[in-house]
């Protein structure tokens, strides 16, 4: 079944039903209204905190949004990307594009100019849907990608340089198009990279975004009565196939703009949910204002909270059992997967394991899993090799680019370039990560793409970044620097250079050394990681 029935199908069976919520903290609470009263003061469009759409709304503005994509030319097969943060417009418009037979190519919201010029080019996108957040960076490739390409502005004051979406999609036809989708129809292009970080653009069909959602519901079980809570950004796989879940069971979901502990618990306590998926620094920062008594549980209604699930990044066992002191009776999941994998849920750990936490956990519905080594042979058990994973979800190829496809696919198994090690309950645990992709936060760092910033300062001889372990963030970047001889460069010096960076990016750890290369002239990143890499963790630790 493609992705869009299931829309078609809550649409038709809970037309008048709340399926979605925005919730902006930021903004004073009292200003709440639904979307058709937030269109009647159109043009105005001042923002919220809380908007909402029922599951009828959604289905109209996508097939409007479809409509619109095809007076405009648009056919099976083309790509139009989305540049939105978080908010209620994001989901019909990426439903509103599957409806045409094109591919929703969503974009990351942390992409510099040159990236999103790169990734529209790579993926060969032929419009681009993007918000307020972006004037700055889209106008400065303006030139250059609308060229080709349609630009559609969503939100208040839309540049000159771009067409406005509210305006258009208005006067489109709410009924839905006459386009005929399958299952092996293509569906979406995702964003990857590798350790070099220049992005792979990573295609699916609509199998895998149906599969998704199914694994979701089967892991989780979402029915219609749950909430999910959803903080991350609706671009990355993991939160929009852990919403799949919510489409599957045509369930209610928050959108939640914003992290901090208050407003994450404010948001379980009003809208009453069920399922949260967090981050690690999330949760770590939600205890720690518990434990310094900043937040008091008893003021907030939480007793029908049942889940709280991370992914992403690996969970430390202490957080888990320090979480279960104030939340006795949550669930626990964990889930592993790729964008190559249709995001998480390949493997997990599943509620009933909680005492498994430190392991990513067990093959996931309808999927295979195997640990091999370089031949591709399966390795014993208790033997640490690459996790392979077989299934349903298994992207097609990485679009264009065969020769980076052929390494990563073996016949129809995926190599994830994660070391791991099963144990003899068959539970799966990561030992280390073949790729050098560092996971700050549940965002991937891309240690060459650093390097070769550093590299352009002229006190630096030579550069190295690794990943080094943070009780909040699960690694942070450290970049090892050897300086030119008589050089005076200071850390101080360094942090100003390292401005340039978006914030994500720049190196948290400076240290000055030199850097360790082998015959070939590669650097020997183990040895720093074994050298430094317990070094961050016992600084907390005399600090704390």
């Amino acid at each position: 079944m493609p992705i869009t029935d299931l829309l078609e199908r809550n649409a038709r069976l809970y037309g008048n039903d709340v399926c979605l919520v925005e919730i902006n903290p930021d903004l004073p609470e009292p200003r709440r209204v639904t979307w058709k009263e937030y269109e009647l003061i159109e043009p105005k469009r001042a923002p919220y905190y809380r908007r909402e759409i029922t599951w009828g709304i959604f289905d109209e503005k996508a097939n409007r949004f479809a409509n619109l994509l095809l007076e405009r030319g648009v056919k099976k097969g083309d790509k139009v990307a989305i540049l939105l943060m978080n908010c209620l417009e994001w989901l019909p418009i990426y439903f509103g594009i599957l409806k045409t037979g094109a591919l929703a190519v969503p974009l990351n919201f942390r992409y510099s100019a040159d990236e999103i010029q790169y990734c529209l080019d790579l993926a060969e996108v032929d419009i681009l849907v993007f918000g307020p957040e972006f004037i700055g960076r889209v106008e400065e490739v303006a030139d250059e990608i609308g060229k080709h390409r349609l630009l559609y502005y969503v939100g208040e004051n839309c540049p000159t340089f771009a067409e406005d979406y509210m305006t258009h999609v208005a006067n489109c036809s709410s009924k839905a198009p006459d386009i005929t989708i399958t299952d092996d129809d293509y569906a979406a292009i995702y964003f990857s990279s590798g350790t070099t970080g220049f992005p792979k653009a990573i295609l699916h069909k609509h199998q895998s975004l149906s599969h998704s959602a199914k694994v979701e519901q089967m892991h989780h079980g979402q029915q219609k009565n749950d909430v999910f809570l959803c903080i991350p950004p609706l671009y990355h796989t993991g939160a929009k196939m852990h919403w799949f879940g919510s489409l599957y069971s045509g369930s209610k979901a928050v959108l939640l703009k914003g992290a901090s502990p208050a407003s994450i618990l404010h948001a379980v306590s009003e809208e009453n949910c069920t399922i949260v998926w967090l981050l690690v620094p999330w949760a770590q920062d939600l205890l720690l204002a518990l434990d310094n008594g900043d937040l008091k549980l008893e003021d907030y209604h939480l007793s029908q909270w049942r889940l709280m699930h991370i992914g992403a990044q690996p969970v430390p066992p202490s957080l888990i059992k320090h979480w279960k002191e104030y939340f006795p009776h949550h669930q626990y999941d964990t889930n592993y997967g790729l964008s190559e994998s249709i995001g998480p849920g390949c493997v997990h750990l599943g509620v009933e394991n909680i005492h498994k936490v430190g392991a990513i956990g067990k093959p996931g519905y309808g999927w295979e899993a195997i640990i091999v080594d370089e031949n591709f042979n399966k390795v014993p058990q208790g033997t640490t090799g690459e996790l392979a994973v077989r299934g349903p979800g298994v992207m097609t190829c990485y679009y264009n680019d065969p020769k980076a496809t052929a390494e990563v696919m073996h016949d129809d198994w995926l190599l994830t370039g994660d070391m791991a090690v099963e144990d003899e309950d068959g539970f799966y645990f990561l030992v280390d990560r073949k790729k050098d992709v560092i996971i700050s936060g549940g965002e991937n760092l891309y240690p060459v793409q650093i390097e070769d910033f550093l590299r352009t300062n002229n006190e630096i001889l030579d550069v190295a970044v690794i990943g080094l372990p943070d009780k909040r963030l699960g690694e942070i970047a450290a970049a090892i620097i050897q300086l030119k001889p008589g050089s005076t460069c200071t850390e101080d010096d360094i942090v100003m250079f390292c401005k340039e960076l978006p914030r994500y990016k720049r190196p948290r750890r400076i240290i000055f050394e030199d850097v360790p290369r082998n015959a070939t002239g590669k650097i020997e990143k183990p040895k720093l990681r074994e050298r430094y890499g317990s070094l961050n963790l016992v600084e907390q630790q005399n600090k704390g």
